[in-house]
């Protein structure tokens, strides 16, 4: 969904940590330690992000994290303290973490100043990961990580176009149901948009606001006008996906309904998922990876890659 500027006041509300700390100033204008910018699909239709690798060791596997609205790749190297950041957590930990700016968005967004809808945007950003891909053919499987519209795009590319070797789908910020009318998501300010976008002000480390000026992008026109239909899309996409997906949601998501019911209905629509893993995150808003449970979370997402890879393993290599 939309993300208001992370300077935007909402009437009434009062941010605890507003400033940041002085590492922080500094690393907005920056990236962590050991991640890259990287263009993929250049020749076709440029496709930028943030790339982080293992130093010495092999890669276990490759992430590649989307964005939600109105975000950028920066939104995956959160800046406002250590842990945030899984393009540094992913790489420590034998990961290679590939955070694509989807179109519309990063160095290139003015070839696409309106955007693309979910479903358009798979191409670009199937012929980037597999470009990739093909420069490490010997990472150990692929996991789609997606948060908010990024999350419909990664079931999107799971459905239409899934990459070589792809092991699964981790969403977090997206349902099928919308818990708030189409209309709000293009909002960018007003009563509620906080809580919408961010929740609780002392779910996210002192000093997030500021950091994350660099990670705020419009979100563009026609995935404004495009939220609404994701009832429609995801009851097209969900059905194809034939790899396991895990859903999570945070504790105080609010742009998603996901109570008992809701969640049942989601899980019954992903009739071709081997597995289907349903996880709330306690002490977390809708932007988890800027939250101080940023951390929590990376591990346990990184943990269900783990998981689809022994999975992978077993049905290719039977009994032991």
């Amino acid at each position: 969904m939309a993300h208001p500027h992370p300077h935007t006041r909402t009437a009434g509300a009062t941010d605890t940590s507003p400033e940041p700390s002085a590492a922080a100033v500094s690393l907005s204008a920056g990236l962590s330690p050991g991640v890259r910018r990287i263009t993929l699909n250049a020749e076709r239709e440029p496709v930028t992000g943030l790339l982080g690798e293992p130093a010495d060791v092999p890669s276990r596997g490759l992430v590649v994290a989307l964005h939600g609205g109105g975000m950028s790749a920066g939104y995956f190297d959160g800046q406002a303290h250590p842990d945030v950041s899984l393009l540094t957590l992913g790489p420590r930990l034998g990961y290679t973490v590939l955070a694509l700016d989807r179109p519309g968005y990063g160095p290139h967004a003015r070839r696409r100043p309106d955007g693309l809808t979910v479903t358009d945007q798979v191409g670009p950003v199937a012929a980037a990961v597999e470009e990739l891909t093909d420069r490490h053919a010997g990472h150990g499987g692929t996991l789609l990580l997606g948060h908010s519209f990024g999350g419909k795009l990664a079931l999107a590319v799971a459905a239409y176009r899934p990459p070589r070797a792809l092991l699964g789908v981790e969403v977090s910020g997206v349902g099928h149901r919308l818990a708030v009318p189409p209309e709000r998501a293009g909002q960018r300010s007003g009563i509620g948009s906080q809580r919408l976008n961010w929740g609780p002000l002392h779910l996210y480390p002192p000093g997030t606001f500021r950091a994350s000026a660099s990670v705020v992008s419009p979100m563009p026109r026609r995935e404004v006008d495009s939220v609404a239909d994701w009832a429609d899309v995801s009851a097209d996409v969900l059905p194809r996906v034939r790899v396991p997906v895990r859903f999570t949601f945070a504790e105080h998501e609010a742009w998603w309904r996901h109570a008992p019911e809701d969640v049942a209905g989601l899980v019954d629509t992903l009739t071709q998922a081997p597995r289907v893993v349903v996880d709330r995150l306690p002490r977390a808003g809708h932007n988890i990876s800027l939250g101080w449970a940023a951390r929590a979370y990376h591990l346990r997402a990184l943990a269900f890659l783990e998981e689809c890879r022994e999975a992978a393993h077993a049905v290719r290599d039977g009994p032991p």
